[in-house]
């Protein structure tokens, strides 16, 4: 007797993962995928090195994400130390960088992504590229456009590990969206996370574009006053500002923008001096001039031309004022880099729409994992974290599901293969 049959659309960490557990359990798995190749979005995470996972202690882990109690059973079963082991599995060996981070000891996916291919590939599971995901029909089967015109396929479950919307040339162009949607899935906005933010700067600071600015703080204040913080580089860029302290913070300043029609990004260019101590080696000396004066106090390159954007240039021998101005100095925000150019979004299938196994209410049998789920994370290996548990979660879902319908008396019924619903199919 054949085993049940188990569709996933979307070969991205998600995806991926769903059908490493599935296989496990003797399952007929097929994966397609819109692209021409696989993983091509992991691909692009790993091109300057892999950040995979992040290895702090689970409770601040946890608190990345903006919805830490949805997100925790499945980061339970799939943690950074779970993802180690298991790359261990595949012959990948792993480090733990001085931040924390979690990385491949060959730094790049791609050596990763061929192993795990190749595992897959020897437990049975089927990869179908250049199947763009339709929709289902009446019958509530899966559509897809290929290149050979409509195809329809049957399944038992379905894992939908489709993305988020940003990168659409990579394949998370959030098309699914419209379609849950007329199925009364109910779907928040999908929004751009980890992105740069808009603001305008003078020609002056035109010379110091893509330079970075390291060893900084930076925050965002809320209405009540309450801050959240991060350290650590951003780049100046001709329509504002990026780099990781600025996603770090995307969901505030993102709440603020949509809110207030800006964010003020607040930035400690030296936070390892107290403003005190920096205004007394601001202070003019002799015949050094301020440009001295400023580089033996830590202020040079990018941090002084901002202070210069700002301040009055009869301001700069004010020692007190520079000082104020580097401990607190503000950058209003008036948007959003455009979802196509963010790392990740946030928004999609709402909590609220799937069951504690993630299945759909509205469509039996239709898992979602991965990124169109509605939660949000920084990057630093937590967003490829819970695209990989998540899509564990999903897929043990569908194997509770299954042994379920068994259970409840089904053993008359039939898959859509013929086949008829067993123990020995799980």
């Amino acid at each position: 007797m054949k085993p049940h049959h188990v569709v996933i659309i979307g070969a991205g960490p998600a995806g991926l993962m769903a059908a490493d557990v599935l296989s496990k359990h003797g399952l007929t798995v097929d994966i397609y995928e819109a692209k021409p190749s696989v993983g091509r979005k992991f691909l692009m995470a790993g091109k300057g090195g892999l950040n995979i996972t992040h290895s702090e202690p689970m409770a601040d882990f946890i608190a990345r994400y903006d919805k830490p109690d949805w997100l925790k059973p499945m980061l339970d079963q799939f943690n950074a130390k779970n993802i180690m082991t298991w790359m261990e599995s595949l012959s990948v060996a792993s480090f733990i960088g001085t931040s924390g981070r979690v990385f491949p000891t060959e730094m790049k996916a791609a050596p990763l992504l061929r192993r795990w291919l190749s595992m897959l590939k020897g437990r049975g599971v089927r990869v179908h590229c250049n199947h763009y995901w339709q929709g289902f029909t009446d019958e509530g089967d899966l559509r897809f456009k290929t290149i050979a015109g409509e195809k329809v396929v049957k399944a038992d479950a379905t894992i939908l590990a489709l993305g988020g919307g940003s990168w659409s040339s990579l394949g998370s162009d959030g098309a699914w969206v419209p379609i849950l949607a007329n199925k009364n899935v109910g779907i928040n906005p999908l929004l751009p996370s980890n992105c740069g933010f808009k603001t305008t700067w003078s020609p002056y600071l035109q010379e110091y574009f893509g330079k970075p600015m390291k060893n900084i703080v930076g925050w965002v204040e809320n209405d009540t006053g309450e801050m959240d913080a991060s350290s650590s580089e951003a780049i100046l860029t001709t329509y504002g500002i990026e780099g990781g302290l600025v996603y770090a913070l995307s969901r505030p300043l993102r709440e603020r923008v949509i809110a207030h029609g800006s964010a003020t990004l607040y930035l400690d260019l030296l936070p390892h001096v107290s403003e005190d101590l920096l205004a007394s080696r601001l202070i003019p000396s002799g015949k050094r001039s301020i440009n001295n004066t400023w580089r033996k106090a830590g202020l040079d390159g990018v941090k002084a031309a901002l202070i210069r954007e700002i301040l009055p240039k009869d301001k700069w021998s004010d020692a007190s004022c520079v000082a104020a101005c580097v401990k607190k100095y503000p950058i209003t925000l008036t948007g959003m880099q455009p979802i196509e150019e963010a790392i990740s979004t946030s928004g999609g299938v709402m909590r609220e729409s799937v069951n504690e196994h993630l299945m759909l209410h509205d469509l039996p049998n239709v898992f979602c994992a991965g990124e169109m789920l509605d939660w949000d994370a920084p990057t630093g290996g937590y967003l490829l974290t819970a695209c990989f548990a998540s899509g564990r979660f999903a897929a043990n879902g569908v194997l509770k599901q299954l042994s379920s319908r068994i259970k409840h008396g089904m053993t008359g019924e039939y898959f859509s293969d013929g086949n008829r619903l067993n123990h020995s199919a799980l």
